[in-house]
């Protein structure tokens, strides 16, 4: 599991970062427009996609939907109060609550639950479920954090209701509650424009990292990387023995709780400009340390579940 991990998993995000970081040594790209391509049309096209193509089961969804709640707001609880502890400034605040709350349900969460779970469906739809809910959760209370560093409650509001991507959020709702199929004339543009998100997506972050001085020691970096890998799945743990749940349901919340911080929060914080390169410098972190507590997650999650 662990070679697993490091090989299909890690490895291929690594390389991905490392050929931005090359060619941003070798070319010096303008990164701001690479993330307004992003945030404008490969984002917005990947969470419709995930959202249009999720087959929803009503009674999952609901067996599992109040732990999310509650593990979503316990991690959010812990995110402000470490923030008024350490005394952040605002754009460090974002960082470090936005690092602890959203994790990488999607390139890095899909693949592990695929493998684990390939003989049980349940497992991963699961994990789809706790994607979807992650888009929501980032374009939501992610974008107010990063945006309330800067601007009004006013114009946070008229910014995000602007986005492209809470428009695509609405569409996909909209075609899965009606039940509305697309033509392939209109699938096939969007599906290779989500398919090309995850890798632009870490070439931007390779890119980024190109341009900054990576400092480890950095305070809120390493309390979001003990907020995020550690804390995160002793709350999960935790949430799933107070609402009884087992079996696959369990193991399933419980590993994806292990996930590292979303490079999402790395690209909007680069559009915003709202300390893009702390943000790069969590995600990256945290990336390279999942390697081993994920693998430790789903180590316990047999045994215990």
């Amino acid at each position: 599991m662990f070679i697993f991990i490091l090989l299909e998993v890690i490895l291929p995000i690594l390389l991905l970062i490392l050929l931005g970081f090359l060619l941003q040594m070798k070319f010096s790209f303008e990164l701001k427009h690479f993330s307004a391509l992003i945030t404008y049309c490969l984002m917005p096209a990947s969470v419709f996609v995930n959202i249009y193509q999720i087959q929803i089961d009503i009674a999952l969804l609901l067996n599992i939907l109040y732990y999310i709640i509650i593990f979503s707001v316990v991690l959010i609880l812990i995110g402000n109060v470490l923030s008024k502890i350490l005394r952040l400034n605002k754009g460090e605040s974002a960082a470090l609550k936005n690092s602890i709350s959203l994790m990488n349900s999607g390139n890095y969460g899909l693949p592990v639950s695929q493998l684990i779970f390939s003989q049980n469906p349940i497992g991963v739809s699961v994990q789809i479920f706790t994607l979807v809910f992650q888009n929501l959760l980032t374009y939501s209370y992610g974008m107010y954090n990063l945006l309330s560093a800067s601007k009004s409650m006013a114009d946070i509001t008229r910014g995000f209701l602007r986005l492209p991507v809470f428009h695509a959020l609405l569409l996909g709702v909209i075609c899965q509650v009606f039940t509305i199929d697309l033509p392939h004339t209109l699938l096939i543009p969007l599906n290779q424009l989500s398919d090309g998100f995850v890798a632009i997506a870490l070439i931007l972050l390779g890119a980024q990292l190109a341009r900054i001085k990576i400092n480890f020691f950095h305070r809120v970096i390493t309390w979001s990387l003990i907020g995020r890998l550690l804390l995160s799945p002793l709350v999960s743990l935790a949430v799933i023995y107070l609402l009884g749940l087992d079996g696959v349901i369990a193991q399933s919340l419980f590993i994806a709780s292990s996930f590292p911080t979303s490079r999402n929060t790395s690209t909007i914080a680069m559009e915003y400009q709202i300390e893009p390169e702390l943000h790069a410098q969590i995600v990256l972190f945290s990336t390279l340390f999942s390697v081993f507590t994920v693998t430790i997650v789903i180590f316990l999650s047999r045994i215990l579940f």
